[in-house]
């Protein structure tokens, strides 16, 4: 873990793209020291916590999850029952969970270093309490992602491919359709992936989106605390940041420290993921054992 603190520019004056995610205003924010992970959760590391305690999944649980459509098998395809209507490229697949993040011919072979997905919320929250941990709030995820390149477009800069260069996991192309691959990716990339920020995180965005502890509300920002921000008090959906290898220009720019979107907490696909956070003042407690 890295740790963190201090204080920072935190949001984006420029609403015309996503007026309802509320960016802005850009604020002041204050936040006493805290660890946060240099990479998200893999497929690795929660697997120990699964075999550790016997947790199952809310996609378990459920029969299934949310798998985007070119990453589906040509049999999976054929056991499709229903589509997202607003985002059609989302497909309902059964038997798609963390393990089988494409669905039941898939598995984890050569991605177990791999961000893990299909995880909810909960799922996230439970992990974070094993690992003596937590997840961050949003001040916290930012001013990390940030990697202390104050009010800069991009962890690295203002410019997506600097001389060219890939810096980060999203959609390459003309979304839906066609991904020419230009970052070597379709689906995830490994957590410790392309050159990490200025902090050392990896893949601060792009890859996958990440959980937030707080609750969503896109007016919160405007009168909320500017030391320690801990989001609204109680919500209907939670907030992720860092955008996933699905954002493109054309549709979902969201790959901005500074950008933010939500989904509720039982919400399972498989471009969502988590890092942890701790207090710095907080001694890092053994993974307790816990069956559900």
């Amino acid at each position: 873990m890295v740790l963190l603190g201090g204080s920072f520019l935190m949001g984006n004056n420029d609403s015309s793209q996503f007026p309802g995610d509320g960016e802005g205003p850009v604020r002041k924010v204050t936040l006493k020291p805290f660890y946060v992970d240099e990479a998200a959760v893999t497929n690795e590391m929660f697997a120990a916590f699964v075999d550790d305690t016997g947790y199952v999944t809310e996609a378990e649980r459920y029969g299934w999850s949310f798998v985007f459509k070119l990453l589906v098998s040509d049999a999976v395809k054929r056991t499709v029952r229903q589509s997202v209507a607003a985002a059609p490229w989302w497909w309902r697949v059964d038997g798609a969970d963390w393990r089988r993040p494409e669905g039941v011919d898939s598995g984890l072979d050569g991605r177990m270093g791999h961000p893990v997905v299909h995880v909810s919320w909960a799922d996230a929250d439970e992990y974070s309490r094993w690992a003596g941990k937590r997840l961050p709030t949003e001040a916290e995820w930012e001013f990390a992602a940030r990697g202390g390149a104050e009010q800069r477009r991009y962890p690295w800069g203002d410019v997506l491919t600097p001389k060219g260069k890939h810096m980060c996991n999203v959609w390459q192309g003309s979304f839906p359709e066609r991904n020419t691959l230009g970052d070597g990716y379709l689906g995830t990339a490994p957590a410790r992936f392309f050159e990490p920020n200025g902090y050392g995180l990896y893949n601060a965005v792009g890859n996958v989106w990440e959980w937030c502890s707080d609750w969503f509300n896109p007016d919160h920002h405007a009168r909320g605390g500017r030391k320690d921000p801990a989001g609204p008090p109680s919500g209907t959906n939670r907030v992720i940041k860092g955008g996933s290898y699905l954002c493109h220009a054309s549709y979902c720019n969201r790959y901005r420290p500074a950008a933010r979107s939500s989904a509720t907490p039982d919400s399972s696909t498989g471009h969502v993921g988590f890092r942890c956070a701790r207090d710095a003042a907080q001694t890092a407690a053994a993974p307790s054992r816990k069956t559900r």
